[in-house]
């Protein structure tokens, strides 16, 4: 679950915190567990909440200091990243803003659609598919630089 932590809060030592509180919201939440599914899908759902209530607190999923990163930027880049690896790409995805690391990491690796992440964030599901393609063109960018260097 670490890791989910990490692709989250994109800190280290926020995400060790986050992963503490996890693993005291599972274990104090266990009782709950049916044997309906998977654990790891029902454990993981209490850490990604976890991760979510934490933005939430700190306000960092208000999007509209992120619009200007990305502002000039387009979305008709070219298919980046054969020279990528896993851990590279990962790394990245730590750095993304915010609200874009929040949208990609639930959409394109939890596979929440946007609806369920509007409801999640409080958004609408325009906001969530804009997120997601800007947090698309801000990784298209920085795996360019990468190959490029």
């Amino acid at each position: 679950m670490f890791p989910l932590c990490i692709r989250y809060i994109g800190d280290r030592v926020q995400a060790e915190d986050i992963l503490q509180e996890g693993f005291i919201t599972l274990f104090s939440k266990l009782e709950n567990y049916k044997g309906e599914g998977s654990f790891e899908g029902w454990a993981r759902k209490i850490f990604v909440t976890t991760a979510l209530m934490s933005l939430r607190k700190k306000d960092a999923l208000k999007m509209s200091e992120e619009l200007d990163i990305v502002r000039g930027m387009k979305d008709d880049l070219p298919s980046q990243g054969q020279n990528i690896g896993y851990k590279e790409l990962m790394k990245l995805v730590t750095e993304l803003p915010t609200g874009f690391r929040t949208v990609f990491n639930m959409y394109a690796i939890e596979g929440y659609s946007h609806k369920e992440i509007g409801d999640m964030l409080g958004i609408s599901e325009t906001t969530s598919r804009t997120q997601l393609s800007r947090a698309r063109i801000w990784l298209q960018k920085k795996i360019k630089e990468i190959e490029n260097v």
